[in-house]
């Protein structure tokens, strides 16, 4: 039977106060998604198991995840926060690293006023542990960022990085350059792997997944079936589509490969780049 890795969902409560980037306007998403949501789901599209990624900068929301992986089997896989150019991030570091379901950390850098943060020398000392301890880093960011990424990238060839949501090309406006060709040069230059994730929240309200499809062609293209995982985003995916819809359409782009190469992204590309144990 095929493994089905989500390589990457949220969960959330809002009354813990973490998500200030969340607010009523963001009408479909203003409510908690907990694990007893996402399961029926999963059930229904045989997915076997998932990566939560953090949703919020702060700590306590790691080690919430954390509580969650813990007491649901189907979380194979925790991406937390730490502030990287904190003193104490090592530290903090260590003790996810005490847990099994730990896999690594997502840098907010689409968030960062400074496209260039990533190559702040303060940040060495945290990305040299990530490399030595084999702690997974997930890169969220757009195209002004990924030169400077490459950059880092080719400084620490032995860390694990992934490119969260294909780096959010601008599908709504049909973009396509410079991002396609930075996209190449990450690929081809790194090691990296890339996500099949958060592309439908980047097409407009009169796009649909026909439209996502050119930039997952690319994506393919440059890294190759053995470096892209695929993810649903969910719950962020309610904003432009659903769940089973999504997963649907994903199906239909896989028909293009040969059942092994299927494999790779539907889920063994997770468990390899994860290191989830027991999928």
């Amino acid at each position: 039977m095929t493994t089905r890795i989500d390589g990457h969902q949220h969960f959330w409560t809002l009354n813990r106060g973490d998500y200030d980037w969340l607010t009523p306007n963001l009408a479909p998403i203003y409510s908690d998604f907990t694990p007893a949501d996402l399961k029926p789901l999963l059930d229904q599209a045989e997915v076997t198991a998932t990566v939560v990624v953090q949703a919020a900068a702060t700590i306590d929301e790691t080690r919430y995840l954390l509580k969650l992986a813990y007491e649901n089997a189907f979380i194979a896989g925790v991406v937390g926060w730490v502030d990287m150019a904190d003193v104490n991030a090592i530290d903090v570091l260590a003790e996810f690293s005490q847990h099994a379901k730990f896999v690594g950390i997502r840098a907010m850098i689409e968030n960062i006023d400074d496209p260039k943060w990533i190559r702040n020398a303060s940040l060495k000392p945290v990305i040299r542990y990530l490399a030595d301890n084999r702690i997974c880093l997930d890169a969220l960011v757009k195209s002004v960022h990924l030169p400077h990424l490459l950059e880092v990238l080719r400084q620490h060839p032995d860390l694990q990085t992934v490119i969260d949501h294909g780096a959010k090309p601008d599908i709504a406006n049909n973009a396509w350059q410079p991002w396609a060709d930075q996209m190449t040069a990450i690929a081809r230059q790194t090691s990296a792997y890339c996500k099949l994730s958060g592309l439908i929240t980047e097409a407009s309200d009169l796009q649909s997944y026909d439209h996502v499809m050119p930039y997952m062609d690319h994506l393919l293209e440059a890294f190759g079936p053995d470096r892209l995982i695929w993810g649903s985003d969910w719950p962020v995916l309610k904003l432009a589509g659903d769940y089973i819809g999504w997963h649907n359409a994903f199906q239909q782009w896989l028909t293009q490969l040969p059942e092994h190469e299927r494999s790779l992204v539907e889920g063994e590309n997770a468990v390899r780049f994860y290191g989830l144990e027991g999928y």
